[in-house]
């Protein structure tokens, strides 16, 4: 027979487990609307990466943003243009980087998931 102190701490080590469950969460994927296809960009300059935050579940699992350059869906992981932001916030601002004129750059959104922006132009120095 189980004594009574045996049986109190099970139960309080099940308690503890149950409190310690992780809390359901889900993935937000919002899609970049800015900058879109046909956009120039010129190297030096300031803009605003924006994305949709409409619909954002409650319990987001990752919700610390960074942005990437991606060039050829080839992302410069060295060189974020962003990082720590709310992903909430819908938008942040970054410097466009110093890079090889070209059209097929795009951007990179990543807190829980990575979304790219569509294909843009940037003009470098």
């Amino acid at each position: 027979m189980i004594s009574f102190t045996t049986f109190i701490l099970t139960l309080l080590a099940l308690f503890s487990l149950s409190l310690s469950a992780p809390m359901r969460r889900d993935v937000f994927v919002p899609p970049i609307i800015y900058p879109k296809s046909g956009v120039v960009w010129i190297a030096g300059h300031h803009h605003n990466v924006t994305w949709e935050t409409d619909g954002a579940p409650v319990n987001i699992t990752n919700g610390i943003g960074r942005v990437y350059l991606a060039n050829n869906t080839i992302i410069d992981l060295d060189h974020p243009l962003a990082i720590g932001f709310d992903i909430l916030d819908g938008r942040v601002s970054v410097q466009v980087p110093s890079v090889p004129t070209g059209q097929n750059y795009s951007l990179v959104l990543f807190g829980d998931s990575g979304n790219y922006s569509p294909q843009f132009t940037i003009i470098g120095l």
